[in-house]
């Protein structure tokens, strides 16, 4: 196994080159019609009020439009995982959120604990204050540690940068990190932070890490326009509190 050090080393180095110039645009997806805009995005509640009921509905929503995954605070994994075992559609829990500021085994401890309720996807908040204070090797390992207990297991693992706390460069060294250390996902924000998703930045994460790991716009996407403009950036997957209505907007624009 390469050396931590020469890692990081090799990706400030990129990092840097990136800075100066990105790499080209990768291929974008085509596009989705109508419904089938639900298939890219997790119908997300993570509100500290949010209850049983409220979580009942958003599955029986995610059932009925067929989203991606119902992405949901660890305690409500169990129940969603009731709900919708026998269907396509995901169970995704969240780690170390929404501060990033849990030790590694906390954060692999919380992973694994969803994944044996049922969980089969993973968004995990990195440790954002390792990476503004530059300690490089704590961040890699802070994703490296869930990313190896949840891949024992087959899950998918989304690592959140949040975007709106970090500079150009911090970005594409997150998004670099990540990659190195094995997420399948870099996504923009927790949606409980200075902001949200934006082109701009679903366009540079996705310069810096596509084709091979995959992008996840969240936070602030209400609307089928900006879920659009979100996918043609490079978006694979959205974060989504409002999908039912995107997606039915989604529907009467396309029978327009």
């Amino acid at each position: 196994m390469k050396n931590i050090n020469n890692t990081i080393s090799e990706i400030l180095q990129k990092a840097e080159i990136y800075l100066q110039e990105l790499p080209p645009k990768p291929p974008i997806q085509s596009m989705p019609q109508g419904a089938e805009i639900a298939k890219y995005m997790d119908l997300t509640l993570l509100k500290p009020e949010a209850t049983v009921d409220q979580v009942k509905v958003l599955c029986e929503q995610a059932i009925k439009y067929q989203f991606a995954s119902v992405c949901v605070n660890p305690v409500f994994v169990p129940l969603v995982y009731g709900m919708l075992k026998n269907t396509p559609v995901a169970v995704c829990s969240v780690v170390g959120f929404p501060l990033g500021a849990s030790l590694p085994i906390q954060k692999a401890t919380e992973a694994l604990s969803s994944i044996n309720n049922g969980a089969t996807e993973i968004d995990m908040v990195m440790n954002i204050g390792a990476l503004k204070g530059k300690a490089y090797g704590l961040l890699y390992n802070d994703i490296a540690t869930v990313v190896g207990f949840a891949q024992n297991q087959r899950r998918t693992v989304k690592v959140i940068i949040e975007t709106s706390l970090l500079t150009e460069e911090e970005k594409i060294i997150a998004c670099l990190i990540s990659q190195h250390a094995g997420a399948d996902y870099v996504k923009t924000s927790t949606g409980f932070s200075k902001g949200g998703a934006t082109v701009e930045d679903v366009a540079l994460m996705y310069r810096v890490v596509g084709p091979d790991t995959k992008v996840k716009a969240a936070g602030g996407i209400r609307d089928f326009k900006t879920a659009q403009a979100m996918i043609a950036a490079g978006a694979s997957r959205l974060g989504v509190s409002a999908g039912v209505a995107i997606v039915e907007e989604a529907i009467t624009f396309g029978a327009n």
